[in-house]
Parts: C-alpha cells; sequence; structure tokens
C-alpha cells in the first residue's frame, strides 16, 4: 500500500536527541545479551535494515520512522539500566509492544532505539481466589485470556488485535475495546503498575489490592500515557468470572434511530447479562463479507447492523432474555430481521463480522482511521457530513469506484459512545485528507465529544488535541512530561 508521506504532521529532529555511534551500541552489549539487539551498519552492527522494517512501520504502513537500533530487553532491570544511559546520553526512545496502535504512537518518528517489550511475557502470579493476574508487559493478550479461561477467568479486555497486542500496550493506551460495556476501563481494572521512569528509575507500585486508599494513586498516570511518562513493564489487573454462558444474535436494522431504539430495549430486558452492543453500517457489512469469506445469517441488506450478546452463569436463562428480546424487537418493528448463533461456531462467526472489519477495509484500500467519542443521538451523523464533503469535492461518489474514495463507513461500539468512522481511498494522500482534518475534529468538538476515544493520541492527533482539551489542561499535561521526562527522551513528538 503507498505511503503518504505527507499525510500527517511530521516534525523536525530534535537536535537536543544525539546520534547514535557504535560506542553506544558496544555499552548496551554490556547491559544486555548481543542477541536481543538488532543494529544496522549505520551504527556500527551487522544487522539487515529489514530486519527493523517490522519495528519502524505500523501495521497501517501509514507511520515510518527511520531507528537503526532495537533493543529487546528480558528483565525490568535491564530496562532501566538501557533508560538511565540513554537518559544521561540524551538518546530517545520509543517504547513499543505488539506495534499494533493506529496513531503512530508505538514507532519511531525519526531514529529513535526502539525498546521492544516483547521478551518480557512470562506471568508472574495469579490468584485463583481473587482473579488478579500479575505479569510482565510484553505478554500477548490473547494468550493472556487462554491463561485465565484456563482457571475460569476472562481478562476485563478484548480487541480485535488480541493476537497481536500486548498487555502493557493496552494500558499505556489505556485500550477499549468489546469488553467496555460489561468490565469498563481499565482505570477501574488494573490494580498496579511497575514502571521504569526516564532516567531509569524503577517505579514498582505492582500492588494486588483492590483497596488501597493511602495518597495520591500513581499508577493512574501512566494508563493511556501512551509510553511518554515512563516504560510499562509489569501489570497487576483483576480478572472476572468467566461466563458460564453465552449468546450473540445479529440483527439487521433499517435506520440509526432504531438502532439507539434497540439499544434501550437491551439494557431494559437484558441489563444484568448484556456484554456486548456492537453496530456496523451496510458499507462495512460489504466489505467484510468480501473479505473474510463470511455468509449473512440475515434473509436480507440491511442499512445497518446490531451484534447483541449476553454473558452469564445460566444458559437457558440468558437464552430466553434474549429470544424475548428479539421477539419484542421484531413485534414492535425496531428491527426488521434477526438470527441467533445455536453454537460456539455460529458465535465464533458472528463476532468474525464486527472483529473482521479493520482487517477488510485494510484490504479494500488505504484506510483512514479516526477513532471518535460522540454523544450516542449524532454519532453517526458524522458519517454522512464527511461523505457529502467527500462527494461536493469530487472525489466519492456512492458505488463509483473509480473515485480516490471508494468507502465512507462507520462502526463501534454504541454503549460507550464510540464511533470508529473510516475512509477507504486509493492510497493516502493530501487532496483527500485536507476534506476531512481538521473538519472531522471541528465537527466532534462542536458535539463535545473526543477526538480519540480508545486509540489514543500518538503522532497523528497530537496538533489536534486542542479540540478535546482546554489550554489550561493541556498546559498541566506538559508540565506532568517535563517533570517525569525533563529532557524529552520517552517517545518523543508524541501526545504533547
Amino acid at each position: 500500500m503507498p505511503l503518504g508521506q505527507k499525510c500527517y504532521h511530521k516534525p523536525a529532529r530534535s537536535s537536543e536527541f544525539k546520534q547514535l555511534s557504535s560506542a553506544d551500541v558496544n555499552h548496551f552489549k554490556t547491559i544486555m545479551p548481543a542477541e536481543t539487539i538488532l543494529a544496522t551498519a549505520a551504527v556500527g552492527g551487522t544487522a539487515d535494515p529489514i530486519e527493523l522494517e517490522g519495528f519502524n512501520a505500523d501495521w497501517l504502513n501509514k507511520y515510518r520512522g527511520s531507528s537503526q537500533l532495537v533493543l529487546r530487553p528480558k528483565t525490568t532491570q535491564e530496562v532501566s539500566d538501557i533508560l538511565k544511559y540513554c537518559h544521561a546520553n540524551r538518546i530517545a526512545v520509543v517504547p513499543q509492544g505488539g506495534n499494533t496502535g493506529l496513531v503512530g504512537g508505538s514507532v519511531p518518528v525519526h531514529d529513535e532505539v526502539v525498546l521492544s517489550l516483547r521478551n518480557l511475557n512470562r506471568v508472574r502470579s495469579y490468584d485463583e481466589v481473587s482473579g488478579v493476574l500479575v505479569c510482565d508487559a510484553g505478554c500477548v493478550l490473547e494468550e493472556l485470556d487462554n491463561y485465565v479461561a484456563e482457571r475460569g477467568h476472562i481478562m476485563p479486555l478484548d480487541l480485535g488485535a488480541k493476537g497481536s497486542c500486548h498487555i502493557g500496550g493496552n494500558v499505556a493506551t489505556n485500550a477499549g475495546g468489546i469488553r467496555f460495556l460489561r468490565y469498563g476501563s481499565l482505570h477501574g481494572s488494573v490494580l498496579g503498575l511497575e514502571v521504569v521512569l526516564p532516567d531509569g528509575t524503577i517505579l514498582d507500585s505492582l500492588s494486588t489490592l483492590r483497596k488501597d486508599n493511602t495518597g495520591y494513586d500513581l499508577k493512574q498516570l501512566f494508563i493511556g500515557s501512551e509510553g511518554t511518562l515512563g516504560v510499562i513493564t509489569g501489570v497487576s489487573v483483576v480478572t472476572p468470572q468467566r461466563p458460564a454462558a453465552v449468546n450473540v444474535a445479529v440483527l439487521g436494522v433499517p435506520s440509526y434511530a432504531n438502532v439507539q431504539q434497540a439499544f434501550k430495549l437491551a439494557r431494559k430486558r437484558c441489563g444484568e447479562v448484556l456484554s456486548a452492543y456492537e453496530f456496523w453500517d451496510a458499507s462495512c457489512m460489504g466489505a467484510v463479507l468480501e473479505h473474510q469469506g463470511l455468509r449473512n445469517p440475515l434473509t436480507s441488506d440491511y442499512p445497518f447492523y446490531v451484534l447483541v450478546e449476553t454473558s452469564g452463569s445460566n444458559n437457558a436463562h440468558d437464552d430466553e432474555k434474549l429470544t424475548a428480546l428479539l421477539e419484542e424487537l421484531l413485534e414492535e418493528g425496531v428491527v426488521e430481521d434477526g438470527a441467533l448463533a445455536q453454537d460456539d461456531s455460529q458465535i465464533a462467526r458472528m463476532w468474525t463480522m464486527r472483529e473482521g472489519i479493520p482487517e477488510s477495509l485494510g484490504k479494500t484500500g488505504a484506510t483512514y482511521k479516526y477513532d471518535v467519542s460522540i454523544p450516542i443521538p449524532v454519532l453517526y451523523d458524522v458519517v454522512g457530513d464527511i461523505s457529502k464533503r467527500l462527494e461536493a469535492a469530487d472525489l466519492y461518489k456512492p458505488g463509483d469506484s473509480s473515485r480516490p474514495v471508494k468507502l465512507v463507513c462507520g462502526y463501534g461500539h454504541i454503549g460507550d459512545s464510540n464511533l470508529h468512522l473510516n475512509i477507504v481511498a486509493d492510497k493516502f494522500e493530501d487532496q483527500v485528507t485536507r476534506i476531512f482534518e481538521p473538519f472531522v475534529y471541528e465537527w466532534v468538538a462542536s458535539h463535545r465529544g473526543s477526538i480519540s476515544a480508545e486509540h489514543g493520541v500518538g503522532l497523528m492527533k497530537r496538533d489536534y488535541l486542542g479540540y478535546s482539551k482546554t489550554p489550561e489542561m493541556i498546559d498541566y499535561m506538559k508540565r506532568i512530561k517535563h517533570m517525569f521526562d525533563p529532557s524529552g527522551i520517552l517517545n518523543p513528538y508524541k501526545v504533547v
């Protein structure tokens, strides 16, 4: 996919940061095993630059840096020693987990050292009574979910990238996902953190306690800080009891107004067991059916689709509730069709319809992604307004693949007021971007929304932070950043 070099503002490299040399690489070899270091000839190493490609570019191939050095420590102490040296020598560092981010927050902007946490990947402890898991930051989310599943529990978050993303990165970006409706934010689920500060100090707040009211809760500063204040190396998280019964239905809905009506009724009828309420439009459905090899479980096509999931302890009870909900929705004309999953394989296929949307849109073309929070009544309106602007600029016409823009579509988490707005084009280019940036942020701000619901700020939204935060709030964010990282070496050019 073509890389749009001018699709985002790329700050100039700061002259305050040191240019790496072979002496620096040799010092890192005294800290960690040589096989955990990837260094190119430009800094005295022997690694082929192609080996660093996966660390230098995001998975959308939209953001790309030119790091010549990747460090893959195996212990917290190694992370500490690395940052202590980088702090003393003003060497810029970008912490990296599974590199599944969407806002350019986990890849270098220039030649920053990549600090990959993938080798910190062990479970440290698990209490089967309290359900508290303590693990390294580099543990893959799906592997952790499998680990606690064997013990009757479930991770409190679930993402489409769960097979690649790391729990440390999830915490650093305060990831949301499809379980947010049921289990809430990581600000509530994370009980403690181990964090290495930019000067190498190890901040051990790896508590396993649900209650600790002794002063400032410092860990909250690092949740959602995107690696700009410290490097998370350990996580303590409470895992809920795994539901014994899961039921899923997919609904065909004639309008966005009806999507809202169905949500109100779902909360009323299934409140205590409602675990997910996801929606997507017809364009998303078309892409996912084409690229995922799936068949529409409904008898016809609809403007909107909704996935409702219940999770509880009694399958017959929950199934009765979901069946009654579907019957009521159909009788009242709120939805026009619906299908209940009959077994686990059907549940998995229905979820693939929702979770497969990002990958399917990526296969369709270069995808501009906007993760925004908007009040539910107007949440989908921005999709229509963006479409009109692109049509007026003669860049888009629904059903016309000859135009630069192929699709304008939306999907997301209704219960969380979270819309994923996607514009799929032939390539990333300025003539397309300028139509909806900064318009999309202005639109969100005009409805008192947030320009980032769950993906973070990264590089993509740094210059637009003022649409969601007041000047006073941004000023204090910068003060906090300077207090923790006075040299600005940690994930520079990002967030603030």
